[in-house]
């Protein structure tokens, strides 16, 4: 039997705001913008295929950010988050894609691109690297994905 997983909790950074504040999850996901998705490649294995092409459906424009930068979903990539602007005007949210140890290097990555919100994918925890996106003033949300959390909503 398959088990939902729960709803995503909000998280509270010592005297910081909520990550993963529901009401921030529905406008990211309801607002069209752009979306860096930092590891996406071609890789029709990977969650972050997937889930790219999700946020399409909900009408986001998407830019892959990975070292080979390809095409996906016929966005052209780019190398690095700081390049997004270059081919897609100002980046609105930054989704991780990498494990917890590279996340920080993202969200400070994310936090100098001007974006205005980091999500870090299931299992991408870093709270220091939350804390500072919090303070440079992006929103946050951490440790849950953008299918789930759509679908839960009921959106597409």
């Amino acid at each position: 039997m398959l088990r939902e997983r729960p709803r995503a909790r909000p998280l509270w950074l010592p005297g910081r705001m909520a990550v993963n504040d529901p009401a921030v999850i529905r406008r990211l996901l309801t607002t069209p913008g752009t979306w860096a998705v930092v590891g996406l490649s071609t890789n029709r294995a990977r969650a972050a295929y997937g889930v790219a092409a999700y946020l399409q459906d909900l009408g986001h424009r998407i830019v892959p950010v990975h070292p080979r930068a390809e095409t996906v979903h016929g966005a052209p990539g780019v190398r690095r988050v700081a390049d997004v602007a270059d081919v897609a005007g100002p980046v609105d949210v930054v989704d991780v894609f990498v494990n917890s140890a590279l996340a920080g290097a993202v969200v400070d990555d994310a936090i100098a691109a001007g974006a205005g919100a980091v999500w870090l994918q299931l299992g991408v925890v870093d709270e220091a690297a939350a804390a500072r996106a919090e303070a440079a003033g992006l929103a946050v949300v951490m440790d849950t994905c953008p299918a789930i959390e759509g679908r839960r909503l009921g959106l597409r």
